[in-house]
């Protein structure tokens, strides 16, 4: 049991034993004491002065010299007007850190027996992967790992958008101009191979549109349709689906060969299967260089016919309604949502039909208790219609739906747009931190010693730590622009700065003479610096409870930043191993230990790795 636990409980009997008023542990009001007064916890007495009839410094008098009496690990306390200040023995704190070095999985608890699905990065075969999809890919990792930590079984989930009108367009553009090129002939990465014809489909469609602007069609359906507030470039603009579906050449083939991909043309699934081959191996490299893997792969080529079961389940429990041409609606509108469409007249499914099914498939193969989709806020309103509906049909999965919904990631540079090109490749960002770490690295001249191999392992660590603290470090629902130069910074809020402390305790240790662990009880006089530390290393497994909770790893990032920023400030304020005494000696060594132990924990939850040498 925490000690705060200890302290509440405390506090419900004292309250009863001098005032005859009965309450519980989770209505007594508590904080962490302020730092400019003397404490670890702080008691609210104002709630008893109605039953108690004293002043509420009386109260805190009373209470704290009942507490004091009650529970071992209170050392003394004071009482600030209605505030009781009680400060934990010192005694406590030194067994909690003999405690913690002894434990292997400090900070990691039991299995609770729950089982949860994390689904993230689900990219499309039609590019590579993009900045978005990193940080995607970093909340859901960590989240993964954060969930394990806390006790539940964890299935990383990913659903491959293989299919669609967006594939297509990348098939159409290498049979008409590829000229029979493919990633191993032209040396390029598969995922980029494709995304180049995808981009190439857009540019040709740009200049087919804006030849057709200047035809005699294009000028009659502007003078027809135009409105008198738009310029004809805002009319071209939002006609541009239209111009697509209706008069494109490049549309209508791509249409087609959406049409036979439908149907099983051998050839056209032939292709489809060749060039996402090339994607999938291409996928395979940066999520092997982002240290990421998953447990299993749906594909939307499998799961778009799902649902529709769904569907009928819904029309027969009148949850879902059928309209005159045939289609299939909900009303959500009692939820504050709106009427949405479940299945089209013609009978096809919608992105929403298909997610029903796919929940569905998923709990049936899984058993999961909660199923966490990691996805952008652009979709937010889809989440909220997907798991209204899931709770209407009485699914037994609704209860464990959440949208762990983030913020878009632009660069110093503005946004990004996919089909345009613009877009900052994952793989140009991971070699990009890299680089900006060996040019750090160089500057240090700390790894000389090692060899080129060993160093350049560090350099990768180091640049893979800058880039994935800097996107986790941000709460998800932010809206976050990255800077790969600060991202590296030793002096910042960056995971190289955190890897720094490891580097700096790691070293101190190295340079220990042997020391008895257990010499360090008889350290009974904690500096401030020392209290901080311990402290904050006390607090880490609530930690992760709450990260999981939230699904914030952000909560996990700035807990390692202060905690290193914590050892810094002690070890350059108090020496280690020159301490006065022996006891102090062992006592700090076995604090930076854990604290080392805490910090490498910490950082493998976000998915970083821990230098022995920076």
């Amino acid at each position: 049991m925490k000690v705060i636990d200890v302290i509440l409980d405390g506090v419900v009997n004292g309250v009863k034993s001098l005032y005859g008023f009965e309450t519980e542990p989770g209505q007594v009001t508590w904080n962490l004491t302020r730092k400019d007064f003397e404490g670890d916890y702080t008691i609210v007495v104002f709630p008893y002065t109605k039953v108690a009839r004293k002043k509420p410094e009386d109260i805190g008098r009373e209470l704290g010299d009942f507490l004091l009496g009650e529970i071992p690990a209170v050392a003394r306390f004071n009482v600030v007007n209605g505030f009781l200040n009680l400060v934990i023995s010192d005694r406590f704190w030194v067994d909690f850190i003999q405690e913690a070095y002894a434990d292997d999985h400090f900070g990691r608890q039991p299995s609770n027996g729950k089982k949860v699905l994390v689904e993230f990065c689900s990219p499309n075969t039609n590019k590579p992967l993009h900045l978005g999809h990193i940080r995607n890919i970093l909340l859901g990792w960590s989240s993964y790992k954060i969930l394990q930590a806390a006790g539940y079984e964890v299935v990383r989930i990913q659903i491959i958008n293989d299919r669609g009108i967006a594939i297509c367009k990348s098939m159409l553009a290498w049979q008409k101009y590829a000229g029979g090129a493919t990633p191993g002939s032209t040396g390029k990465k598969g995922d980029h191979f494709v995304g180049e014809y995808y981009v190439l489909f857009e540019k040709q469609f740009q200049e087919e549109y804006k030849a057709w602007q200047q035809s005699e069609k294009g000028i009659g359906i502007l003078a027809d349709k135009k409105k008198p507030e738009q310029t004809g470039e805002e009319f071209f603009k939002a006609y541009k689906n239209q111009y697509f579906n209706e008069f494109s050449a490049l549309g209508a083939q791509a249409k087609d060969m959406l049409r036979r991909w439908e149907a099983g043309d051998p050839d056209t699934i032939a292709l489809w299967k060749q060039m996402n081959g090339w994607v999938y191996e291409g996928f395979e490299q940066t999520y092997a260089a982002l240290g990421v893997a998953f447990d299993k792969l749906y594909y939307e080529s499998e799961t778009y016919l799902l649902g529709k079961d769904m569907v009928q389940k819904g029309l027969d429990a009148n949850v879902f309604y059928r309209k005159e041409d045939g289609s299939v609606w909900a009303d959500l509108e009692d939820a504050g949502l709106d009427k949405k469409a479940i299945l089209r007249s013609d009978g096809t499914s919608l992105y929403v039909t298909q997610d029903l099914g796919t929940a569905h498939q998923r709990y049936l193969d899984h058993g999961a208790d909660k199923m966490i989709y990691v996805v952008a806020d652009e979709q937010n309103y889809h989440f909220q219609v997907l798991f209204e509906l899931i709770k209407r049909l009485g699914e037994p999965y609704a209860g464990g739906l959440f949208h762990l919904s983030y913020g878009m990631v632009d660069l110093t540079t503005g946004k990004m747009k996919s089909r345009e090109g613009t877009v900052v490749d994952a793989d140009d960002l991971i070699a990009e931190v890299i680089a900006d770490a060996r040019d750090s690295s160089q500057e240090r001249e700390r790894t000389a010693n090692l060899t080129a191999e060993e160093q350049e392992e560090i350099i990768r660590n180091i640049g893979l730590s800058a880039l994935k603290f800097y996107i986790t470090k941000v709460h998800p629902k932010k809206r976050m622009t990255f800077d790969p130069k600060e991202s590296v910074d030793l002096q910042g809020q960056t995971g190289p700065y955190i890897q720094n402390a490891f580097v700096r305790i790691r070293s101190v240790i190295r340079n220990a003479p042997a020391f008895p662990a257990d010499a360090c009880r008889e350290y009974a006089d904690l500096n401030p610096e020392e209290k901080d530390l311990v402290n904050a290393v006390y607090s880490f497994p609530g930690l992760i409870l709450e990260a999981a909770e939230n699904y914030d790893p952000s909560t996990i990032a700035n807990f390692c930043y202060s905690l290193a920023k914590s050892f810094h400030k002690f070890y350059h304020d108090h020496s280690i191993l020159n301490a006065d005494t022996e006891a102090a000696k062992s006592f700090r060594l076995v604090l930076s230990t854990v604290v080392s132990k805490v910090l490498k924990t910490g950082m493998d939850l976000l998915g970083i790795d821990m230098p022995e040498y920076m």
